[in-house]
């Protein structure tokens, strides 16, 4: 075990599925000079510019070149800086990217991975500090990625550049520099399995990216009252380990869902029905929602952190169960 950051695992990689793969490229704005986090950092000084591509401010140009990249043999890992500009590239994505297998009759393929970063905490303001994982899981034809931990980010990444489809891989900018402990051999993580990270009887809590690591603070809270909590972290949300998360709540009869984006419409909306639909005799209480308000995130300081949803607000929705 080695003791890294989950960018530091995101590098890693990257690195290891270039050396292995002479047809992974990666590109996006400052990508050759370590992009915004340093996720990128030495890759254009071991594989050249010709793999490790800058390109110009357009996410919509950007995108549209991985796209012909991929459906030409290559494996494109592009950057769009903040989740928040996908947004431009949303045509090309849900209109090229994720139509073009089933279109052109599973001729073609689009071995494309879009990295990149979403969540608040840093004081960036409305248009820098948005999750919008949730507009991505209705498109059919993208795989939605988004870990919590270091391990996880490494080898789902590893995955997704190996995957023939396209996969969206949401990062958590507040978990960048998170340190923990990763093994030297990084370990095969595939898509659409869930990890449990803590065992209980009494609640399931079902976190995504940074609320897993809140989730878990606040299963410790309440172990103090008696009340024991499983944190279940689903990794990635297509396709979603439905079959896990039903599992526990049959066990538990509670089910508590919680994300940093805004409630309304968030992917929470989407496993509340998927789960009452599938274990509804199994639920002893209301299934509870966690997320932001619907509105706009703050730059002011302490109205961002009133507005971000954490620890407190997983423990009273759990308090608040019938």
């Amino acid at each position: 075990m080695a003791e890294t950051t989950t960018i530091g695992a995101i590098n890693r990689a990257l690195s290891e599925a270039m050396r292995g793969d002479e047809r992974v490229i990666v590109l996006g704005e400052d990508v050759a000079e370590g992009g915004p986090f340093t996720a990128t950092a030495g890759l254009a000084e071991e594989f050249g510019v010709a793999r490790v591509i800058n390109t110009p401010i357009s996410e919509a140009a950007i995108t549209g070149v991985a796209i012909g990249a991929a459906q030409a043999g290559l494996r494109p890992v592009l950057e769009i800086m903040y989740v928040d500009f996908l947004t431009l590239a949303l045509d090309q994505l849900a209109n090229a990217a994720a139509k073009a297998h089933f279109m052109s009759g599973g001729q073609l393929t689009v071995p494309l991975v879009v990295r990149t970063q979403g969540g608040a905490g840093h004081r960036g303001a409305a248009q820098h500090s948005q999750s919008l994982e949730s507009w991505l899981t209705h498109v059919p034809g993208l795989k939605v990625v988004m870990p919590s931990r270091a391990v996880d980010a490494a080898g789902l990444l590893a995955t997704a550049i190996a995957d023939p489809n396209p996969v969206v891989f949401v990062e958590c900018k507040t978990l960048y520099f998170r340190k923990e402990d990763v093994p030297e051999q990084l370990p095969s993580v595939p898509l659409g399995r869930a990890s449990v990270l803590r065992e209980g009887g009494d609640v399931t809590i079902v976190a995504l990216s940074r609320l897993v690591h809140d989730a878990l603070a606040a299963a410790e809270r309440l172990a103090a009252d008696g009340i024991e909590a499983e944190v279940i972290d689903p990794r990635t949300l297509v396709p979603l380990d439905l079959e896990a998360i039903v599992a526990s709540v049959e066990r538990t009869g509670r089910l508590v869902v919680a994300h940093e984006a805004v409630e309304q419409g968030g992917f929470g909306a989407e496993v509340v029905a998927r789960v009452q639909e599938a274990a509804f005799d199994s639920l002893d209480a209301p299934i509870a929602r966690v997320g932001a308000p619907f509105a706009p995130v703050p730059f002011s300081g302490p109205l961002e952190d009133a507005y971000l949803a954490g620890a407190d607000e997983i423990v009273a929705a759990v308090r608040g169960l019938r």
